[in-house]
């Protein structure tokens, strides 16, 4: 980070104190702006859970993104925003805007999706059957079992149908009175095996030609593919870049899904806000343990840096101040032992309580999972917007 950047952070700090999550709302749009470019086939429905930040929802919107939600809260917080782009009485045009990607569903969030004609993912017949009864107004997307190794955290064990018996959940489907608009999979999250896309994109591709070819003579046929999330953000110089495998995505997408028949939809999340968020923290004690130099912070593993424990993130920290530097660890303020943030963080040994450190790439999966635990409050969101 350059001067003017730390200049910047403590300036808010002065203002706001400290923990001090600054989201960079600059950098989020470059970041949905290079998505865009590099992928201009494929719809960007950007994964509220990543970061579900009223603010961030906002300026996603105004800058034409849709969204993939996971509950009916997350919908509301999307459609409130719809309701001033679309005429209320087209209701079917909010699937351009919002995708419900969670395969299982209470009834009642199905009871409040129903007058909104949604489109919600499912991948079993019980859930068809819940779909069938409680939101028939649905539109469907079927989702996959595919690849996910290599990826930082895997999804596929939990969500998903396996390919060999895809086709014949579609007909059920369709049997049911309802319709299935196409498939989505998801290659697990922080991708860091781009064949999985290839590979995933010839099993979908496979299930859609025979489910079409099933469906011939009739106006019912599959026409969506939703590629997921899983596209890398940043971390480090070990990241694949983006634009290579964006380069390899239209490749495989232009082969196998015409432009004219075919929607290609996306879901990424932490490729849009990761990059977006730095942390500030104070230290609040230090201590020798066993020869190493201790850091306790007011921000920790139940706060802004749960990441490291849901989402297998690595944390990073750097000091205002400089010094000679040792391995040290970053633990938080609770009063329990597994708040751990880092063990091995290079940093100045002679760090004194009240000194700051900040914490790059941390936007995504950090607020939105931090609780008060211990009675300590996660840190204080601020919005800024220095590029653009």
């Amino acid at each position: 980070m350059d001067t003017k950047s730390k200049s910047r952070l403590l300036t808010l700090v002065r203002k706001h104190g400290t923990p001090l999550l600054v989201i960079d709302h600059g950098v989020i749009r470059q970041n949905y702006r290079r998505f865009r470019k590099h992928l201009p086939r494929v719809q960007c429905y950007y994964a509220v859970k990543a970061n579900s930040d009223p603010a961030i929802i906002k300026t996603l919107f105004d800058e034409g993104a849709s969204f993939d939600v996971a509950s009916f809260p997350e919908f509301m917080a999307v459609h409130k925003h719809i309701e001033r782009w679309l005429d209320k009485k087209r209701f079917d045009y909010i699937w351009d805007r919002i995708i419900f990607s969670n395969t299982i569903k209470d009834v009642e969030t199905l009871e409040h999706l129903r007058p909104y004609k949604p489109l919600v993912a499912f991948d079993n017949e019980d859930e068809l059957k819940k779909i069938k009864r409680h939101c028939n107004t649905a539109g469907l997307i079927l989702r996959l079992t595919v690849s996910d190794t290599g990826s930082v955290v895997e999804l596929n064990s939990k969500f998903g149908v396996a390919p060999s018996v895809a086709n014949d959940l579609i007909e059920k489907a369709f049997a049911m009175g309802l319709t299935v608009e196409g498939l989505s999979f998801h290659v697990g999250s922080q991708c860091m095996n781009p064949d999985n896309y290839v590979e995933a994109l010839h099993t979908a591709h496979e299930i859609f030609l025979a489910a079409n070819r099933r469906r011939r003579g009739t106006q019912k046929k599959l026409n969506l593919i939703n590629i997921g999330g899983g596209f890398p953000a940043a971390y480090d110089k070990d990241v694949p870049k983006f634009e290579d495998l964006a380069k390899m995505i239209n490749s495989e997408i232009a082969h196998l899904f015409p432009e004219k028949t075919t929607e290609i939809l996306a879901e990424p999340g932490r490729f849009i806000v990761a990059t977006a968020g730095t942390l500030v923290s104070k230290i609040i004690g230090r201590a020798r343990r066993d020869g190493k130099r201790f850091y306790h912070i007011n921000d920790g593993l139940y706060h802004d840096f749960s990441g490291v424990l849901f989402d297998h993130w690595t944390p990073n920290f750097q000091a205002f101040k400089k010094g000679p530097q040792e391995i040290c660890a970053v633990v938080g303020p609770t009063c329990d032992s597994f708040d751990k943030v880092s063990l091995h963080e290079n940093l100045p040994a002679d760090l004194e309580y009240g000194d700051l450190l900040y914490t790059l790439n941390i936007g995504a999966y950090s607020s939105v999972s931090a609780s008060h635990f211990n009675g300590f409050p996660p840190a204080r969101v601020v919005h800024v917007s220095t590029r653009m």
